[in-house]
């Protein structure tokens, strides 16, 4: 039977693999919740034991105050996660979950706790500018059909108005962290870096997102596949094969 187990309100264990040899904690994309990644969980479990990030304002977190920065997500995750845990810890961050999980694995460097691994999906490089961006401060209409473009949402959510009431909030805050989001000049990882990208995807090209490669000191790969930005959803069985390859999972 399929669990989840909080650590304080921000981690969640969809199929617990307390044997495992190591962690890897997912962050979702904007409007995400930590339920995106139980399929992960049950994919990897027992050789990986899959935290999945739960952002407040959302699902069981709804009346909780949403974030509108990046690095107060990354600052929150890091204060919930257990340091009894002395088990090898991957990230794995989708979209704006991309940035959270960098900023996130900066975060752990600097204290000494660093990430063996960063995969990041679905998101361009932090140096990777674009001209600025203001979808947070659009109409509600403008926010639905930006969101309905990317293609990661069933299209019957936005044919619920107590449903998009609902979720809109959060989506908009999101929005917030990722438009308002700028890197520190000079910041760099230095754990390996893994990148998916869809070919198709409107929010990152393949160059955008091979930029990567100049925010950390270690090595660099990317992966490229058919689909758009929520390409994942067809291709995590290829997904989950890279990353067990560079996590050794058997």
């Amino acid at each position: 039977m399929t669990s989840a187990v909080e650590s304080g309100t921000w981690i969640r264990r969809y199929r617990p693999a307390p044997e495992a040899g190591v962690r890897l904690l997912c962050m979702p994309h904007a409007g995400g919740s930590a339920t995106y990644y139980a399929p992960v969980a049950r994919s990897l479990a027992p050789v990986a034991d899959v935290l999945a990030v739960q952002y407040p304002g959302r699902q069981d977190r709804r009346s909780e105050k949403h974030l509108t920065d990046v690095r107060e997500f990354a600052a929150g995750i890091a204060d919930a996660m257990s340091d009894d845990d002395e088990r090898p810890l991957a990230l794995f961050g989708h979209s704006m979950g991309a940035l959270v999980a960098y900023e996130l694995a900066l975060r752990l460097e600097q204290a000494g706790r660093a990430p063996v691994h960063l995969f990041v999906s679905g998101r361009r490089a932090p140096s990777a500018t674009r001209p600025s961006e203001d979808l947070h401060k659009r109409s509600d209409a403008q926010l639905v059909e930006a969101v309905r473009r990317l293609k990661g949402t069933d299209d019957q959510v936005f044919q619920n108005a107590e449903l998009v009431e609902m979720v809109l909030p959060a989506i908009r805050a999101d929005y917030q962290a990722v438009e308002t989001y700028e890197p520190r000049s000079g910041d760099r990882l230095r754990c390996p870096v893994t990148v998916f990208t869809g070919e198709d995807d409107i929010m990152t090209t393949p160059a955008e997102a091979a930029a990567w490669d100049r925010h950390t000191e270690g090595s660099s790969d990317l992966h490229v596949y058919p689909g758009g930005h929520f390409f994942l959803n067809d291709r995590s069985p290829e997904v989950l094969d890279v990353i067990r390859q560079h996590l050794g999972l058997s």
